[in-house]
C-alpha cells in the first residue's frame, strides 16, 4: 500500500468516527466504505474497516450490519492476503464476492 493511499484510509476513517461521535449517522457509513476500499489488501486495515462498520451497526441498531460484519471481520483475517475483490464497499448492502470499480475520488491512491 502506498504511503498516500495509507494516509488516505486514516483520514477517512477519523472523518467516519468524528462523524459518528457526532451521531450524523448518513455520513460516517460512507467514510468506512472509503477506508475498506484503501485499506482491503492489507489485513489490520480491512480488518479495522469491517471494525467500524460493526461499530456503525451497532450504534444504528442496524442487525443486518452487525452480523454481516462480524462475518466480515472473520473473512478479513482469514482471506485477505488471498483474495479480495477490489472496489468493493465492504457493507452489507453488496455482496462480499462482487467486484466494483473503484469510486472516482480514490481512483488517484491506485495508480501510484
Amino acid at each position: 500500500m502506498t504511503t498516500k493511499r495509507k494516509q488516505e484510509f486514516y483520514k477517512q476513517l477519523l472523518l467516519g468516527k468524528k462523524a459518528l461521535k457526532s451521531n450524523r449517522f448518513k455520513v460516517p457509513f460512507y467514510h468506512f466504505e472509503n477506508a475498506h476500499i484503501l485499506g482491503q489488501k492489507h489485513v489490520y486495515r480491512h480488518t479495522l474497516a469491517h471494525y467500524w462498520m460493526l461499530i456503525y451497526g451497532l450504534k444504528t441498531n442496524n442487525n443486518k450490519e452487525i452480523t454481516g460484519q462480524f462475518f466480515r471481520i472473520i473473512a478479513s483475517l482469514l482471506l485477505t492476503l488471498i483474495w479480495v475483490p477490489t472496489g468493493n464497499t465492504g457493507g452489507t448492502n453488496i455482496s462480499a464476492i462482487k467486484k466494483l470499480p473503484v469510486r472516482k475520488e480514490l481512483q488517484k491512491y491506485f495508480l501510484l
